[in-house]
């Protein structure tokens, strides 16, 4: 259902092309998570479903994949105008 924007946010991320916002930066740290298993969570994950931002309406989507570990985490993100993967917070579910 989701495997195009999927693999267009796997591409960025690839490709370095996404910037962490300060919240998940500070949830990733809380969780003793890597970028690395952030990515890995993203390129290895599933998309579970497409939430719509309360105040611009925006789409962003909750991605729950594994950690380089083999652990569990979700990540919400959602693509910029810019194009950039916005990676919005991460947690462990």
């Amino acid at each position: 259902m989701f495997d195009k924007i999927l693999r267009e946010i796997r591409e960025r991320i690839q490709t370095q092309q996404y910037v962490m916002t300060i919240h998940a930066e500070e949830e990733m740290a809380d969780d003793d998570l890597s970028i690395l298993d952030i990515e890995s969570g993203i390129l290895t994950g599933e998309i579970l479903e497409r939430q719509s931002d309360r105040v611009t309406a925006e789409s962003k989507y909750r991605i729950r994949g594994t950690t380089i570990d083999g652990g569990e985490v979700e990540v919400i993100v959602k693509l910029s105008p810019t194009g950039k993967v916005v990676i919005i917070t991460v947690y462990i579910p």
